[in-house]
C-alpha cells in the first residue's frame, strides 16, 4: 500500500475538533452541549455583509484578482491607516482566511528546519501550519501562574539558533487572552533587528480588549518595513467566520511578491466573501465599541464562575474571548472526554478544548483546557454551573 509522508504523519489532530465525535453523540443521546471549545462568536453578523451580496448583480460568478479585489485591498488599507500606520493597497494580500495567509507566509520563509519562535501556549494551528511547511516551531512557555506573562528577551535569544527565521506572537493572544503593549512590542523589535528575524503578529482580535492595555499594530513600529508581517481576518471581528476571507499586510517587497505567486497558484480568494467584506470595513467606531463591550460582560461572568470554583486556576483576561484555564483534573482531555460521554446536568453537558495542543513542550497543558466564552449570558452561566458540577462529580 502507498504510503502517507512521514511530515504528513506528524500533524496533530486539532485539539479544538478532534473531540466532536464525542459532542456529536452526546447530542444524538438527546444532551444539549454548550461548545466552549471553538472561536465561533455568536454576534449577529453585520447585515451590510449580506446586502452587498445580495445587490452584487453578478451574471458571472467569476475568478477575481489573485491578490483579492481593489476595493477590499484599498479598505483594508484605510482600516490600518486608522489604526496608526501608513499602508497602501500594495501592501495587502487578501486570502482565504487568516489561515491560508499564516501558511503561505511560512511556505515563504521557511526552508526545511527552519525555526519560528512562538510563546506557549499558542494557537494549535500554528504548529501544523509550521509543519505542513517542514519548519519547526520553538516554544518560550509562559505560564498560568503569573497570567502568562512575556518571558524575558534572554528566554527569547536562549532560544535563537542559525535556523531561527521569526518570532511570532497573537495580540490579543489566542488561547490566553493576554494583550502586549507597545513596551512589549518594543522588546520584541530589538531582537527581531538584532538577530535579523520576521516578526509576525496575527492581531485578528485587535478590538476584543477589555483591559488597560491597548495593543499597537506591529505595522507602527519605526525601522521594522522589513521584519513585520501581520495577519488579520473578518472572521473574528466582524462575526464572519463562514465568509473565509482574511489577509497579510506587510512592507517587505520580497515577502509580498513571493506570497503573491503562491496566491497567483490557488488562484482567487472567495469573490462573495470579499463583496461582503468590503462593506463592513466601513462600519462606524460604534459597532466595535458594542461587541468589546458584550465580550467584556462576558469575560467577566467567566472569571466570576471559575474563581469560585475549588481548585480552577483562571488568569485575568485582557483581550480576545479566550482564558486558558488550569483545572484539578490530571488529564483535562480524559475529564473532557467524560464530560460528553457520561455527564450532563440539567440536560446539559460542556465541550472545551483539550489544553496540551495549545503547547509544543511535551507534558505541558495537561490539566488545562481552552474556554472560548463565545455564548451569551444566560447560557454562559449555565455552561459554568454544568462545568462547576461536573468537576465535583468526576473528582469524586
Amino acid at each position: 500500500m502507498p504510503n502517507v509522508a512521514s511530515h504528513a504523519k506528524q500533524l496533530p489532530a486539532s485539539p479544538i475538533r478532534k473531540l466532536v465525535p464525542f459532542a456529536d453523540a452526546a447530542k444524538a443521546a438527546g444532551k444539549h452541549v454548550f461548545h466552549l471549545n471553538i472561536g465561533q462568536p455568536d454576534i449577529v453578523t453585520p447585515p451590510e455583509f449580506f446586502a452587498a451580496i445580495q445587490n452584487a448583480n453578478l451574471e458571472v460568478l467569476a475568478y477575481s484578482p489573485s491578490a483579492g479585489i481593489a476595493p477590499l485591498r484599498q479598505k483594508i488599507a484605510e482600516y490600518y491607516g486608522r489604526v496608526g500606520p501608513n499602508i497602501t493597497a500594495d501592501n495587502v494580500l487578501v486570502t482565504t482566511g487568516a489561515s491560508e495567509a499564516l501558511q503561505f507566509v511560512f511556505n515563504a520563509i521557511l526552508d526545511p528546519g527552519d525555526e519560528v519562535i512562538v510563546m506557549e501556549p499558542f494557537y494549535a494551528n500554528y504548529l501544523s501550519f509550521c509543519l505542513q511547511n517542514l519548519g519547526k516551531i520553538v516554544p518560550v512557555t509562559t505560564s498560568v501562574d503569573d497570567n502568562f506573562a512575556l518571558p524575558s528577551v534572554e528566554a527569547f535569544e536562549e532560544k535563537i539558533t542559525s535556523r531561527t527565521r521569526a518570532i511570532m506572537i497573537c495580540n490579543p493572544s489566542n488561547p490566553t487572552g493576554v494583550c502586549y503593549d507597545e513596551s512589549t512590542l518594543r522588546q520584541l523589535e530589538q531582537i527581531a533587528k538584532k538577530h535579523n528575524l520576521f516578526l509576525i503578529t496575527d492581531e485578528v482580535y485587535r478590538e476584543f480588549v477589555y483591559g488597560q492595555t491597548k495593543p499597537p499594530s506591529a505595522l507602527t513600529l519605526e525601522g521594522m518595513d522589513e521584519h513585520v508581517i501581520v495577519i488579520d481576518s473578518i472572521s473574528k471581528r466582524f462575526s464572519a467566520c463562514g465568509a473565509r476571507i482574511g489577509c497579510l499586510v506587510t512592507r517587505n517587497e520580497e515577502v509580498f511578491q513571493t506570497t503573491l505567486k503562491m496566491a497567483q497558484a490557488r488562484l482567487s480568494p472567495p469573490t462573495f466573501g470579499q463583496l461582503g467584506a468590503t462593506q463592513v470595513y466601513d462600519l462606524p467606531s460604534s459597532f466595535y465599541e458594542g461587541v468589546a463591550k458584550e465580550y467584556s460582560a462576558r469575560r467577566d461572568l467567566l472569571k466570576s464562575s471559575l474563581d469560585k470554583m475549588e481548585g480552577v486556576t483562571c488568569p485575568d483576561i485582557d483581550g480576545a474571548f479566550y482564558a486558558m484555564v488550569r483545572l484539578p483534573v490530571e488529564d483535562s482531555e480524559d475529564f473532557c472526554k467524560w464530560m460528553l460521554e457520561s455527564f450532563e446536568h440539567q440536560g446539559n453537558t460542556v465541550m472545551m478544548a483539550p489544553g496540551a495542543g495549545f503547547y509544543a513542550t511535551e507534558g505541558l497543558g495537561k490539566n488545562e483546557v481552552r474556554i472560548a466564552y463565545v455564548l451569551n449570558e444566560t447560557d454562559l452561566a449555565k455552561a459554568m454551573t454544568c462545568l462547576s458540577e461536573a468537576l465535583k462529580a468526576y473528582n469524586s
